[in-house]
């Protein structure tokens, strides 16, 4: 008889997989929600043309951005081995990058966002805020090799098992393998 209980050994679902979901669809509402408003109180040409003009400016930037991370790139591969890298030469280009992306989406809420982040201040706060967190991160990763890595998510099964073995290759043909030991009769 099933109940409705789940296995104990089974892994939990994570908090970041139940909420993103969500996240995403209340966001979705919420845009929709606020073009309708809009298009209520300025029409729907306003609305269009906000949409539009939007998707304009994001790939205006992802282009600007684009262009500027692939010079920023071909400089830093014709520098002499050991100079050190002009100040500031690949600073904030992902994050100009999100902006555009950002306005590119239809919506009022990501267009906000978008120009938020082609301030300056803007960018260069998240981008320090970003960084000290990935730093945090590294340095509280377990130190190891890559190698390692890749053994530990190979032991450790979905269902939390930890499986120990070794692989023991029989490289011989079939015919020297069966020479040494006899095989008892088949038997209908």
């Amino acid at each position: 008889m099933t109940t409705g209980a789940q296995n104990p050994t089974a892994p939990r679902r994570s908090r970041a997989r139940t909420l993103v979901p969500l996240g995403i669809a209340a966001w979705l509402v919420l845009e929709i929600w606020l073009l309708t408003l809009v298009a209520r109180e300025a029409g729907g040409f306003a609305v269009l043309g906000l949409l539009v003009g939007g998707a304009v400016l994001g790939a205006v930037v992802i282009k600007r951005a684009g262009r500027r991370a692939f010079t920023n790139l071909t400089a830093t591969l014709q520098q002499q081995p050991g100079a050190a890298a002009p100040p500031g030469s690949g600073k904030g280009n992902g994050l100009l990058m999100l902006g555009g992306l950002l306005l590119m989406l239809p919506g009022l809420i990501s267009d906000a966002l978008g120009l938020l982040l082609l301030l300056p201040p803007v960018r260069s706060r998240l981008g320090r805020y970003a960084e000290r967190s990935l730093e945090s991160r590294m340095r509280a990763a377990s130190s190891g090799t890559l190698g390692h890595v890749f053994q530990q998510a190979r032991i450790h099964r979905p269902d939390g098992k930890v499986v120990q073995g070794e692989v023991i290759r029989d490289d011989a043909p079939p015919s020297d393998r069966e020479t040494g030991s006899p095989r008892p009769p088949l038997t209908p």
